[in-house]
């Protein structure tokens, strides 16, 4: 009769520890502004699906996050793959770059760069060759990837916000402002389906190059479709295909 009270009991035990354990999980799930995703994306040029892309967002602890954006485009005899990564600090909607990795191979010439940012030291280290920069880094300061999971938090915040100005880092360690404005409202069919969003606009001037940017504020603000239009002629366009969330 002992033994089978005690089995009773370390049953009753671990159900309870399991419950307790799950209830973390989802406490911890829930305290996300934007829930662990992976979006799918074709990539169009000329009205032709050249590509394919992925953005995926995965939390490695409670507070630290990585962020990545993926590309491979096969048009004509030209290939491209991109891979961009960026360790982020997360406090609900402010996000700090930790590190910051860019790989390219295909036809031409491949690119890398690995950076690592402690913004609270103001230095950048280059992880290739072993350099370390003095920057005074500006509030709010972000990678070349970061700014975009910054600026979907932002919209998620303030949906009221018309303007939105991101001090990027670049891969040469050099700063630049990237502002987005207000551009409208768009009922888009994409391969996903029917979506109501918001665009932003991004014009740089000197280069003649206008990037337009939908985001679903039904999907929490994900990113939807992004065209670029350079000299009047457009480079590309991104249009989501499925999105999954955990």
């Amino acid at each position: 009769m002992l033994n089978k009270l005690c089995c009773i009991a370390l049953v009753l035990t671990s159900q309870i520890s399991l419950v307790l354990a799950n209830d973390a999980t989802n406490t911890n799930t829930e305290q996300y502004v934007i829930q662990p995703f992976t979006a799918k994306y074709n990539l169009i040029r000329s009205s032709d699906i050249v590509g394919t892309a992925i953005r995926k967002l995965e939390y490695l602890t409670t507070e630290q996050a990585k962020y990545s954006y993926k590309t491979d485009i096969e048009w004509l005899i030209f290939s491209d793959i991109r891979q961009e990564t960026s360790i982020v600090k997360l406090d609900l909607h402010k996000v700090t770059p930790m590190q910051y990795n860019f790989q390219r191979e295909g036809t031409g010439r491949d690119k890398s760069y690995a950076w690592q940012y402690n913004i609270a030291d103001n230095t950048a280290r280059n992880l290739k060759d072993k350099t370390e920069l003095n920057i005074d880094f500006p509030i709010n300061i972000q990678d070349k990837l970061s700014y975009h999971l910054q600026n979907r938090l932002n919209l998620i915040q303030h949906p009221e916000q018309k303007l939105f100005v991101y001090p990027v880092i670049s891969h040469s360690g050099k700063i630049k402002n990237y502002v987005y404005q207000y551009d409208g409202e768009d009922d888009l069919m994409l391969p996903y389906g029917l979506v109501k969003t918001i665009r932003l606009k991004r014009e740089v001037i000197e280069k003649k190059k206008v990037t337009y940017a939908w985001f679903a504020p039904e999907l929490n603000y994900l990113l939807v479709k992004i065209q670029q239009i350079k000299s009047g002629v457009e480079q590309f366009e991104a249009q989501l295909t499925a999105v999954e969330t955990q």
